[in-house]
């Protein structure tokens, strides 16, 4: 994969800190399709940070979810 111009990469050591997550953790992320890497000339694997990113995002959506489930009066679902 070209990197996209403007594109920043991190270590999977700094996407695992950032997602508060374990490097296995990223792996599986990884081979899930949920977060973009790249090769870098020697061979390393360099996480995307647009994917990260997107990753955090779904994240938050997922706990914002949950929390209006537990508040009361939150959400109920549709046609409920």
């Amino acid at each position: 994969m070209i990197l996209p111009p403007g594109e920043r990469t991190l270590l999977i050591d700094d996407a695992a800190r950032m997602l508060d997550v374990s490097r296995r953790t990223v792996y599986y992320r990884i081979r899930q399709g949920r977060l973009r890497t790249v090769r870098t000339r020697n061979g390393s694997q360099r996480v995307l940070w647009s994917s990260v990113q997107a990753l955090l995002r779904e994240r938050d959506d997922e706990f914002d979810l949950v929390s209006a489930v537990e508040e009361p009066g939150g959400y109920t679902g549709v046609g409920v």
